[in-house]
């Protein structure tokens, strides 16, 4: 039976990371993956453009159990020395916004820096690949019993990703395997994802799927200002998937619609400078007419400014600019770009990835509790924990 030093389970970002990094530092590194393909979240990912990191990556933009586990890694191994990495492989890249960097190229570039970098190394890749079972010897090597072979390792990490995008082959393979070794796994909910909406607004904004506004939309203490997408569904675009993640069942969310325009003082101001100008004609100016019927689908808004009291004003001013709603649920895992939750990070060294109760036994990336905002910093959690763990193990 084969014996490497690092088997590593998954052949995506933080997979293909550790690789690099463990074969680096002069390990034998097989890497296992189920899939026909490495790296297929990679080259979906920005629209197939791969926004692979965030130059304002810090903790905060992190949600855990545990806010201070991923310090460690995001300080060793920055959105600079990544960034560094696509430099020295001669890729072009821009920020698009919000310090979102994107590859010129299509994504598949971003994938073959990393399956480069793995054969220079000489790091094995081995696809499809289904994982019967795992276990750890007496003489502390992992066995892990595959279909096609058996192998035997040091160290093993998960690096398996999690249950968003199932129809990419995610599974909650990772969370399997921690609690076979008694490790804890935090509650995991669909993250980054749309929300549906109940039958009644559904109905209300039925034939505004494709529209898109700028917005601030906010739960609880918890705000993002990005567009907002309206769907057959329900709702998405940037910020709606940003403030998912915060967002538990039951609670209300409220959208602010053109967040830098106080619509309230621009009605009063033009009743008093343009009293007979219709109101539906000013509301133009700012709305497309379509989500202006379906915002205000029982007013009469062809009067004229002067028709309309102060308290009228503000009832339509707080339609669009504090519009509340409560999501009938998610789109769930088939949508979701991440999820929340996984690998209790108490059980984990914040230094290592190593299982503080089973040694030799590495979890990075999404399979952990640690989910980043969007705009790549999920990407640089996965860029991050792979290389320290690589240095490791």
């Amino acid at each position: 039976m084969p014996v490497s030093d690092v088997i590593i389970i998954g052949a995506g970002a933080a997979g293909l990371m550790c690789a690099i990094s463990a074969a680096e530092n002069g390990r034998s590194v097989l890497v296992l993956d189920h899939a026909n393909k490495a790296g297929k979240k990679i080259l979906i990912s920005g629209g197939g453009r791969c926004n692979f990191t965030n130059m304002y990556t810090e903790p905060g933009n992190y949600l855990s159990q545990n806010p201070h586990f991923c310090k460690s890694a995001l300080k060793r191994y920055t959105q600079w020395d990544f960034i560094a990495e696509v430099d020295k492989a001669g890729l072009p890249w821009h920020e698009k916004k919000l310090g979102q960097l994107f590859s010129d190229n299509k994504s598949e570039a971003i994938l073959n820096m990393l399956l480069t970098r793995c054969d220079e190394l000489g790091v094995s890749i081995t696809l499809n690949t289904a994982i019967k079972s795992i276990s750890k010897q007496d003489d502390e090597l992992f066995a892990l019993n595959c279909e096609q072979a058996e192998y035997q390792c040091e160290s093993l990490v998960i690096a398996t990703g999690a249950m968003s995008f199932p129809t990419m082959g995610a599974t909650d393979f990772g969370h399997r395997i921690a609690k076979q070794f008694g490790l804890k796994v935090t509650a995991t909910t669909p993250g980054l994802v749309p929300f549906t909406f109940d039958a009644k607004e559904k109905q209300q904004f039925e034939g505004l799927s494709g529209v898109s506004m700028d917005s601030e939309i906010s739960c609880g203490k918890q705000s993002f200002r990005e567009n907002i997408l309206f769907t057959h569904k329900g709702l998405s675009g940037p910020a709606v998937l940003q403030i998912s993640s915060y967002w538990q069942p039951g609670e209300t969310i409220t959208v602010k619609c053109l967040p830098e325009l106080d619509l309230f003082e621009t009605l009063k101001q033009q009743q008093q400078e343009s009293p007979n100008k219709h109101l539906l004609n000013i509301l133009k100016l700012h709305f497309p007419e379509r989500v202006i019927e379906k915002f205000c689908v029982e007013l009469d808004l062809n009067q004229p400014l002067q028709q309309y009291k102060h308290s009228h004003l503000q009832d339509i001013a707080d339609r669009f600019q504090h519009w509340q709603f409560i999501p009938s649920g998610t789109e769930g895992y088939k949508k979701a770009e991440v999820t929340l939750g996984g690998v209790d990070t108490d059980e984990i060294s914040s230094k290592t990835f190593e299982a503080k109760k089973v040694k030799g036994l590495f979890f990075i990336g999404e399979v952990l509790d640690v989910t980043g905002h969007l705009g790549g910093f999920n990407f640089q959690w996965a860029w991050a924990s792979g290389h320290c763990c690589g240095k490791a193990v």
